[in-house]
C-alpha cells in the first residue's frame, strides 16, 4: 500500500466519517486525523468528503469540513435523530457517502466506583452495569443506527476502541473485572455485528482495536508501571491506529487489532 492510501485508512476517493468520543484524548487526536485524510482526498476527489464529530457534551472544531453533533450514545432518540441529520446533511450537500465511523468513547472506572477491581470482593451491580453500558451497549446502539449509513459497495470502516484485557484466552493477571467483561462483549459484539454486516456490505470492515496505553485522563492513575516507549501521545496513538486500519482488509473483519497492527486472541 503506498504512502498516501496508507495515511488516508486505506481509502483512495474521498469519504465522509463519523467519530464519537471526538472530544476525548485520542478521539480528539483520530478527528484530527480523519480531518487531514478527508482535506487531502478532497483536493483532488468529488464530491467533497465531511466529519461529523458526535459527543454527550457540546464542542467547537476550527475545521470547514467538521460538523459538531451532541448525542448521547446510550439514548436511542438522540442516536436516531443524530443519524437523520447526517443522511439529510450529506444528500442536501450532495457529499461523499460515509465509509468511515470511529467510536472512541469508553470507560476505565466510573464515579460510583474507586476503580477497576482487583477482587471479586470489589464487585458492585452500579459499577458493572455502569463500564457494561458505557464500553459495550454504547458501541452496540451507535452500530444499530449508524451501520445502515454505509455504501453495500466498496470499501466501508467500522472501528471501536476496544483493549487487549478484553481477551480472555490472554488473561493471565486477573482483576478488572468490569472492564474486562465489558470489553469481552464489545469484541463478541463486533464480530456477530461482521458477520451481519459480510452480507450486505462484502468489502466492509468491523473491528476492535488496542490502541496501547495513551497518555490520557483515563490512563493517568495508572501508568506508574509503563514503559516510557509503550506509553503513547495520543498524536502517535492515532498515527499508529489509522496506519493499522489503512492496512486493513475484509478478510480481517470482525477481530481485534493492537495499534502495531497485530491481530488479538479472543
Amino acid at each position: 500500500m503506498n504512502k498516501d492510501v496508507a495515511g488516508n485508512f486505506g481509502f483512495k476517493t474521498s469519504f465522509s466519517a463519523i467519530v464519537f468520543g471526538a472530544s476525548g484524548g485520542i478521539g480528539g487526536a483520530l478527528l484530527q486525523k480523519t480531518a487531514a485524510a478527508i482535506s487531502d482526498l478532497n483536493q483532488s476527489h468529488k464530491p467533497e468528503g465531511r466529519i461529523f464529530a458526535v459527543n454527550r457534551r457540546d464542542m467547537a472544531v476550527n475545521e470547514r469540513i467538521v460538523t459538531c453533533l451532541r448525542a448521547d450514545a446510550l439514548e436511542e432518540p438522540q442516536l436516531a435523530q443524530t443519524a437523520a441529520t447526517i443522511r439529510s446533511t450529506l444528500d442536501r450537500k450532495a457529499c461523499a457517502p460515509v465509509r468511515l465511523i470511529i467510536v472512541a468513547t469508553g470507560a476505565l472506572q466510573t464515579a460510583i466506583g474507586s476503580g477497576p477491581e482487583k477482587s471479586w470482593r470489589d464487585l458492585t451491580c452500579a459499577n458493572m452495569q455502569e463500564i457494561y453500558a458505557i464500553n459495550a451497549v454504547a458501541p452496540a446502539l451507535i452500530a444499530k443506527h449508524f451501520l445502515p449509513l454505509l455504501p453495500k459497495s466498496g470499501r466501508s470502516v467500522f472501528a471501536a476502541l476496544s483493549a487487549r484485557v478484553g481477551s480472555i484466552s490472554d488473561n493471565r493477571l486477573g482483576g478488572w473485572y468490569s472492564y474486562r467483561a465489558s470489553k469481552a462483549a464489545l469484541n463478541q459484539i463486533l464480530k456477530t455485528a461482521s458477520i451481519e454486516l459480510s452480507r450486505t456490505h462484502p468489502q466492509a470492515i468491523c473491528v476492535g482495536l488496542h490502541p496501547g496505553t495513551v497518555d490520557t485522563a483515563l490512563s493517568k492513575p495508572f501508568q506508574a508501571n509503563v514503559p516510557d516507549d509503550k506509553l503513547f501521545t495520543p498524536d502517535r496513538a492515532a498515527a499508529q491506529l489509522v496506519k493499522c486500519l489503512s492496512a486493513l482488509t475484509s478478510e480481517q473483519t470482525g477481530q481485534v487489532f493492537a495499534w502495531d497492527g497485530t491481530p488479538i486472541p479472543a
